[in-house]
């Protein structure tokens, strides 16, 4: 068995990377220690790496596509891990999720139509529904007891009173880490099939769910749904090769494929990036063995964050994930403003984070911390808030803040 090594700080200032290198452009002091954007800080799984180095000792990027090799790789994928059986038929590859998000909210609905979530959510929901002149309506998640659920009561009474078109599903759910139960996605596939609700599931963070909370592909808790349901995967949570720009979406449904391939062709886009289809195949074929130790990793990286939070910062708690890469904590325990909080972790703290509000709903007293990361760097990270609500503390004197 390989060994990958998850704990290398790799370098990433200056090779244009979002998360390290546009601090000053993104309103943040330079010298912050970034831990937001949702990709990893570790190298690519080497079969990837492997396929691609071949890929360019070629030497040609023209137009490319792909044959069933690759289907055959990301299919047999979802059927081994999930149980889900899938056709070639139904596969449209875009440049990334939320790039089909905005085309399926184009295929489904005509401006001025109201698309429901359920914040707090991953923010390019809001804009990918508002900005194709669609109207934003929000079924709140309910956060009680540290844990979140699904207030389905409004859920029902949000689709009636606003006349819903379309409902947007983060599952596993992006930022507060819940991985939605059999029973619960039963309950939305029976209130969408009601009120003829289309589903868009948007599943890209399905291969970091925790044993105890297995993920489900929502078609096959809701298979009566199978023509009202778009499902959206990617490699790049999985593997970190978000910048090389591909997707796999499903449209079981004719009629909604050939809608939704026509806004494609509208938006003028055809091909995807060459590399990107090289290494989404490559590692959906070869990189079980690194995806388990990743896993495993991040798994001991919130091990590491809790029993950290625990000792040393009692006043910030971590809302238990069902899966996911992220840490979404509950701050309110400070007693700080929202404007007070991000003060103490952007310039006290020195740490980019994604502040709570960004994310919708009743979310100001939270922060979402990526944790694929090598422990070195969590390590001084938390040590850096440690720091700062020390002073915090003692600018009040010894009172608990």
């Amino acid at each position: 068995m390989a060994h990958y090594d998850f704990n290398t700080v790799i370098d990433r200032r200056n090779t244009n990377s979002l998360k390290f290198d546009f601090a000053a452009e993104r309103g943040r002091p330079a010298d912050v220690l970034p831990l937001w954007v949702a990709d990893m800080d570790f190298r690519a799984p080497q079969p990837v790496l492997d396929a691609l180095h071949r890929a360019v000792e070629h030497g040609i990027f023209g137009y490319s596509d792909v044959k069933s090799d690759y289907y055959d790789a990301v299919s047999a994928w979802f059927s081994q891990r999930f149980g889900w059986q899938t056709r070639p038929e139904w596969l449209v590859k875009t440049p990334g999720v939320v790039y089909a998000l905005a085309m399926a909210v184009r295929t489904l609905t005509l401006p001025g139509d109201a698309v429901l979530i359920q914040p707090p959510v991953y923010y390019p929901f809001f804009s990918v529904i508002r900005d194709n002149d669609r109207v934003v309506v929000e079924n709140e998640l309910i956060y009680r007891d540290g844990r979140y659920s699904i207030d389905f009561e409004d859920f029902e009474q949000k689709i009636v009173e606003h006349q819903i078109k379309l409902f947007i599903l983060c599952s596993p759910h992006n930022p507060v880490g819940r991985v939605w139960s059999e029973e619960e996605l039963q309950r939305i596939g029976v209130i969408c099939k009601k009120y003829h609700v289309y589903v868009v599931s948007d599943e890209i963070h399905c291969d970091f769910a925790f044993a105890e909370h297995p993920h489900q592909v929502f078609l096959t808790v809701n298979p009566e749904l199978t023509e009202q349901t778009v499902i959206c995967t990617a490699p790049s949570k999985t593997f970190n090769i978000a910048g090389l720009q591909v997707s796999n979406i499903w449209i079981p449904s004719a009629k909604i494929r050939r809608a939704f391939l026509k806004e494609i062709d509208r938006s003028g886009y055809s091909q995807l990036n060459a590399l990107g289809l090289v290494a989404c195949q490559a590692a959906y074929e070869s990189c079980d063995e690194w995806l388990e130790q990743c896993r495993a990793y991040l798994w001991e990286n919130l091990d590491y964050l809790r029993s950290f939070l625990a000792e040393h910062i009692p006043e910030i708690r971590l809302v238990e994930p069902d899966g996911t890469y992220f840490a979404w904590l509950d701050c309110s325990g400070l007693g700080l403003s929202q404007r007070q909080l991000d003060d103490l972790i952007v310039n006290r703290a020195k740490l980019w984070l994604d502040a709570g509000h960004i994310f919708g709903g009743n979310a100001g007293q939270f922060q979402r911390v990526v944790l694929a990361c090598p422990r070195a760097t969590l390590e001084q990270a938390l040590h850096q808030l440690h720091t700062a609500v020390k002073a915090e503390r003692s600018s009040l004197h010894g009172h608990k803040i």
